[in-house]
């Protein structure tokens, strides 16, 4: 038997609000979170720009101990996992064998491997602390999350590059819809601002180098965009089966009800330039949720900010939805808080069921002049009011991956 699958609970640690609350307001102000990169010196990188979570204090979601033996990849998860349970009132049992936790982080805890590194450098193997072993594998963020809430159901890390948080929920959809849990935890977390990380990605020039005006730098769609924004974040998300919704009277935001994941098989960095992959995620996903072109009234896109991807996206998007195309609305959020690689998909797809609950579409910031091969509709620098019955959501990544997602209306 396939249950129905709703989001009961949001929990989203980005640079443009904490919790639901802080992010449904972030996005519908419009909110710039992107700004000059404070967390190391970025004199020698071409790129100084970033989207930081500087109001993130681990003491207001972990006692003092737990703070101190953690680092911001775990602290942030447990935060998210903490938000989305209390958004959701729902108290785990401590002893939940069908509870499961699914994250997706291209990362990892990678960047506190690489402060312990410079450490090991410094001091030798004394300067290193106790916990790195157990802190940079991806899996550290379910497991923190299992053994914090007591949860005992399937814990799956997956590291799906820039759309591991959309690939977490799909899988989570798919595994609570199936019965193999009966409610999840899931989505995505990405901790990448230390200097080696964030070198990695400016030394092949894929980021903005707009550093003269960083609330402007990452501008999905626009003929000025000269790449991405980096920025760390966290959103994770309740996900619960019909019976269970109803059963405790709680009000879902959205229904997951599609999913699909497709590979380009064609080249590490670059999207196909036909987009024959991403197209095939779309219709996959659609076809999941038993539902046609025509049926979708919003989609948020990947809408990197990249020379690349935004007009092969644009495409694939004509493509699949034909004349459709001229009437639905195209979404970006990346304007806002930047790229947050693997988390991204899980913060888009929470402002995706907020935006159906509420009926508004997010601006589009930064956008003034669409660049060429990027002609949809995308929606403007303000909020739009829609009713929405189904959002399609598109996550790509590194690797050639393409995921997609299929929400509808409760």
């Amino acid at each position: 038997m396939n249950h129905k699958v709703y989001i009961t609970g949001i929990g989203a640690v980005t640079p443009i609000g904490i919790g639901r609350e802080g992010l449904w307001k972030g996005a519908l102000a419009g909110k710039r979170g992107v700004r000059g990169l404070a967390r190391f010196d970025a004199a020698p990188f071409r790129s100084k720009v970033a989207g930081q979570v500087d109001e993130f204090d681990p003491a207001d979601f972990l006692d003092k101990r737990a703070a101190q033996r953690s680092e911001r990849f775990a602290q942030f998860s447990i935060a998210a996992a903490r938000l989305a349970l209390e958004d959701a009132s729902f108290i785990p049992s401590g002893d939940d064998e069908d509870f499961g936790v699914w994250v997706g982080s291209a990362l990892g805890g990678a960047a506190y491997g690489e402060t312990q590194l410079h450490n090991f450098i410094e001091r030798g193997i004394k300067g290193v602390h106790p916990m790195l072993a157990l802190s940079v594998f991806p899996a550290a963020a379910c497991c923190n999350i299992a053994i914090h809430f007591g949860i005992h159901g399937p814990t799956v890390s997956n590291s799906n590059s820039c759309a591991a948080g959309a690939v977490a929920l799909g899988d989570a959809f798919h595994a609570v819809r199936s019965g193999l849990a009966r409610r999840a935890l899931a989505g995505g977390v990405e901790i990448p601002l230390t200097p080696l990380i964030f070198g990695a990605f400016d030394v092949i020039k894929s980021m903005s180098q707009r550093n003269d005006d960083p609330s402007s730098a990452s501008r999905p769609f626009d003929a000025q965009r000269d790449g991405f924004v980096m920025a760390e974040a966290a959103c994770l998300m309740l996900l619960e089966r019909e019976e269970d919704v109803v059963a405790r009277g709680a009000t879902p935001y959205a229904e997951i009800s599609g999913y699909a994941l497709t590979n380009d098989g064609s080249h590490m960095a670059a999207p196909r330039e036909d987009g024959r992959e991403a197209k095939r995620a779309m219709r996959l996903a659609m076809r999941d949720a038993d539902v046609e072109p025509a049926d979708v009234d919003h989609i948020n896109a990947h809408g990197s900010s990249t020379p690349l991807n935004d007009p092969t996206e644009s495409r694939a998007i004509r493509d699949v939805f034909g004349a459709a195309a001229n009437n639905v609305i195209v979404s970006g959020i990346k304007g806002m808080m930047g790229h947050a690689l693997g988390a991204t998909g899980s913060v888009e797809a929470a402002l995706c069921a907020l935006g159906i609950r509420d009926s508004l579409v997010v601006p589009t910031v930064n956008l003034q002049t669409p660049a060429a091969g990027c002609d949809l509709r995308y929606s403007p620098a303000v909020p739009t009011p829609l009713k929405q019955k189904v959002v399609l959501s598109n996550s790509f990544g590194f690797g050639g991956l393409n995921a997609a997602l299929v929400f509808k209306a409760a």
